[in-house]
């Protein structure tokens, strides 16, 4: 029977889901976009029913033309760190789901780090205390919706990032779940007990029985119709966070190998093998992945604004018409003309850890055209990767021999040449453009019994792309520019 696994790729901007076969051949794919909220000045927020009805749609769109003999599953990766409570008896959000973007928790992350904790929740967490993960987000909305700390207090409210929700929801309540990738983001998971931690939910303020139980990657977590999308149900199986699938769906399962996923923001993540390591100045330990008994964890760095910038271009200042127009733009000048971006919309991530930082230009003239802004903002994503790479390789005296790279970015070949030049390391791309779906389906493979090792399932993977460095010494020079401008903004 022909094996159908429909990864459902749940991202900060659209719900995607893509069909592949038992070979990770891509076969189909459907997406909805579903709005962004900005209540105040760096607030972020998603309607996570929104989001689950479109997580329907595009499912039952795939399903409605699978082959009738097919045997179906749903695999699911999704953006990480943002946050959903719900009443687990009405199964109804206390307020919209706070995205990872959201800096409304910063005040209380900053008195967290004044009163001396970030030792113990960088030990325990591997995270630096920081608004982007989920904890401080919780916080918030216990506080600060009417009724909510004593609803959780009672045990009426869950909590869980947005596979956590969807699977719950998909299972009709029956599944209260989340896997380990997604655990490890929210500051409240300890990646040497690999459990929920008392120490860390005390300090949030979260009742423990907020929480959902933990599982593998590679579990099967239960089961649904999709509300009629299919005649009978089907497995979920294979969940992680999306920089996670990516890892998996580069094939990066020894350590050493790392990734670049750009997105709407960007990870890069190495894997770093079976033990959690302390994490170089300016990054975070997180688990990689579990799957076949392992877990593998991997150093990882988180940039705030990539795609998104690009974006911000097109619908905001109406620079650009759509985000595929930004490299003919921008190779209208020969180089920025001086010009740096820095997409500090909500607070410059890792390596900066920088919140209360703001988006700049810097360096405008009177010769200033669109142009330079249009190629400062794409230059801007090969920046802060290489601040990544950086910090990572100088901290651990590791060297990476390639950068596996993935997302809708790969395709502008400006970014690419340029990420290539300034790590002086060439940039890889394989077939598959949607690597953290592709990462879910080597998990659902693995709960399936579809293979059974990780040499198994590396030779689907095909490499379609490779970058070289080439002018190391400007890309180096324009650099240069950049950390000057990131500095002087910060300081």
């Amino acid at each position: 029977m022909k094996q159908r696994i429909i990864a459902i790729d749940q991202s900060t901007s659209a719900t995607k889901a893509l069909v592949f076969d038992e070979s990770l051949r891509q076969l189909d794919r459907s997406s909805r976009e579903h709005r962004q909220y900005y209540p105040q000045a760096g607030q972020v927020e998603h309607d996570a029913e929104e989001i689950y009805r479109n997580t329907i749609a595009v499912v039952s769109e795939l399903a409605g033309r699978l082959d009738k003999d097919a045997d179906c599953s749903i695999a699911l990766t999704n953006q990480r760190e943002t946050v959903v409570v719900w009443n687990r008896h009405t199964g109804r959000p206390v307020a919209n789901a706070i995205v990872w973007q959201d800096t409304r928790g910063a005040e209380q992350c900053r008195q967290l780090r004044e009163a001396g904790h970030s030792g113990m929740v960088q030990e325990k967490s591997g995270l630096k205390i920081d608004p982007n993960f989920s904890a401080s987000a919780v916080s918030w909305l216990l506080d600060n919706v009417p009724g909510t700390r004593e609803a959780a207090e009672s045990g009426d409210l869950c909590m869980g990032t947005v596979d956590c929700w969807l699977v719950w929801k998909l299972t009709e309540g029956r599944v209260f779940a989340t896997d380990y990738t997604n655990a490890s983001r929210t500051m409240l998971f300890n990646i040497h007990t690999m459990d929920w931690d008392d120490d860390l939910l005390a300090l949030f303020g979260i009742p423990r029985a907020m929480m959902p139980a933990l599982m593998p990657c590679d579990a099967v977590y239960g089961e649904t119709t999709a509300e009629g999308a299919f005649l009978s149900p089907v497995p979920i199986a294979g969940v992680l966070g999306d920089s996670h699938g990516a890892l998996a769906g580069q094939m990066c399962f020894k350590a050493g190998c790392g990734k670049v996923t750009y997105g709407t923001g960007s990870s890069v993540m190495v894997n770093i093998g079976e033990s959690p390591l302390p994490a170089p100045e300016g990054l975070v330990t997180s688990v990689g992945f579990t799957a076949l008994g392992k877990t593998f964890f991997g150093f990882e760095g988180n940039i705030y604004s990539t795609g998104a910038t690009i974006k911000w271009m097109t619908d905001n200042l109406s620079l650009i018409g759509s985000p595929a127009e930004a490299e003919t733009v921008a190779r209208e000048v020969p180089d920025n003309g001086g010009v740096y971006l820095i997409p500090a919309f909500s607070g410059l991530g890792a390596p900066w850890w920088a919140d209360k930082a703001r988006g700049a230009i810097v360096g405008m003239t009177f010769n200033t055209r669109r142009a330079h802004i249009v190629r400062a903002a794409i230059e801007s994503i090969a920046f802060q990767v290489k601040d990544l790479i950086d910090a990572m390789t100088a901290g651990s005296g590791m060297r990476l021999e390639d950068i596996c790279a993935d997302g809708g970015p790969t395709k502008n070949r400006l970014l690419m040449q340029l990420q290539a030049d300034l790590l002086d390391t060439p940039v890889v791309t394989t077939e598959v453009e949607d690597a953290s779906a592709l990462g879910a389906a080597v998990m659902n493979g693995f709960a399936r019994g579809l293979w059974h090792s990780f040499d198994e399932v590396s030779r689907f993977r095909k490499v379609t792309g490779e970058t070289r460095p080439g002018d190391t010494a400007a890309a180096r020079s324009v650099y240069d520019g950049w950390l000057a401008a990131v500095r002087h903004l910060i300081n």
